[in-house]
């Protein structure tokens, strides 16, 4: 397809000479206006100039998991309107359960000469895969940032929202409500975010009731991502007499709903439930869910800044950043019906009410 400079000079925000310049190879346009010609034509699906064409500068790939759960397209279309705010195409990679692997859209993306990558909730959160396939891109060199999960010996950003946070927040929210039987469901602990939940929930639980180890464990469940899961384990924790549950996402806790009603209790009158994520449409379920919120466009808009320092070799920090969750209260979570009074010496320890965000 022929470009049109006026089509590509209105996309880009710039005039159509400087468009003529940028398509002619001409110097005397700074790089940033040269990268957002380039991204415009990208973007309108025009072909590249022959001496144009490698440079492949623009593009940057976006490694993704399945988009069932709401919380990964809300990080990819922050991602991706940051990407094009600083001059770059992002070419979105999204997972699914038998389909194309990580590794396989590594590759792809390589092959497309991207000139960084960023990985949300990829393979570097899991403690059983191997992290060399991480530094043999490093080692390219490719700068790439990793969203949620931390794995350590890799010299890249890594943004994380602080797991560990969030469930003492969610823990010391229904403790402030009068339960003390608290129930924690989420996904298995070979990922680094399930094992901080689950050791801001004990370090929360051990804190603020008189519970302990042995009778701690019978109230953690770890299960498969998603509503089919929350709904399993819940139905184990109601069992053994829990009055409130954390949950590690909100399609969990929409599950843990559901087992409750399905065994007749109401939420959240028996029952109270906290999600994580605060995903669109969480203000909208029945009751509206009451969730720690991840904090989805600041960090979103941290990770393509340091890779965008990365590819202009400004070096961002090779550590990990962590933002604070949000505690936003809804219906779903309420007063214990037969509050216990707190353990003794409790007192002076975290504020039993939490801030609450309006949702």
């Amino acid at each position: 397809m022929r470009a049109r400079l006026s089509d590509i000079a209105q996309q880009a925000e710039v005039s159509e000479a400087t468009v003529s310049r940028v398509l002619n190879d001409r110097p005397g346009v700074a790089p940033e206006t040269r990268q957002a010609v380039l991204t415009a034509l990208d973007v309108l699906g025009y072909e590249r100039p022959a001496r144009l064409r490698k440079r492949s500068a623009g593009l940057v790939g976006l490694v993704v998991p399945e988009l069932e759960n709401p919380i990964f397209p809300a990080f990819a279309q922050v991602i991706e309107s940051t990407l094009a705010q600083s001059g770059f195409t992002p070419v979105l990679c999204t997972q699914t359960p038998g389909g194309v692997t990580e590794d396989e859209y590594v590759e792809m993306l390589l092959d497309r000469q991207v000139s960084g990558i960023v990985f949300v909730s990829g393979l570097h959160a899991d403690t059983a895969a191997g992290h060399d396939r991480y530094r043999a891109l490093l080692a390219r060199p490719l700068p790439i940032v990793m969203i949620n999960g931390y794995a350590p010996g890799i010299a890249a950003p890594f943004v994380s929202c602080d797991d560990r946070e969030a469930t003492e927040l969610a823990v010391a929210h229904l403790v402030a409500l009068g339960h003390r039987r608290i129930g924690l469901i989420t996904g298995p602990d070979r990922f680094v975010p399930v094992q901080r939940r689950v050791a801001g929930w004990r370090a929360a639980m051990e804190r603020l009731t008189d519970l302990r180890d042995a009778e701690l464990d019978a109230l953690a469940e770890l299960t498969l991502f998603g509503v089919e899961g929350g709904e399993a384990a819940a139905g184990r924790l109601l069992a053994r007499g829990v009055t409130g549950l954390v949950c590690g996402s909100d399609l969990m806790a929409l599950g843990a709903i559901r087992a409750a009603r399905q065994r007749g209790r109401s939420v959240p009158d028996d029952v109270s439930v906290v999600g994580y994520d605060d995903s669109p449409l969480m203000a909208f379920t029945d009751p509206p869910l009451t969730t720690m919120r991840q904090p989805v466009a600041a960090m979103a808009v941290a990770a393509v800044r340091a890779l965008v320092d990365e590819i202009n070799g400004h070096g961002a920090p090779h550590s990990e950043y962590l933002f604070r969750p949000e505690l936003v209260v809804r219906g779903s979570t309420a007063v214990a019906r037969r509050p216990v009074p707190a353990p003794a010496g409790s007192a002076g320890q975290r504020p039993a009410a939490p801030v609450v965000v309006p949702a």
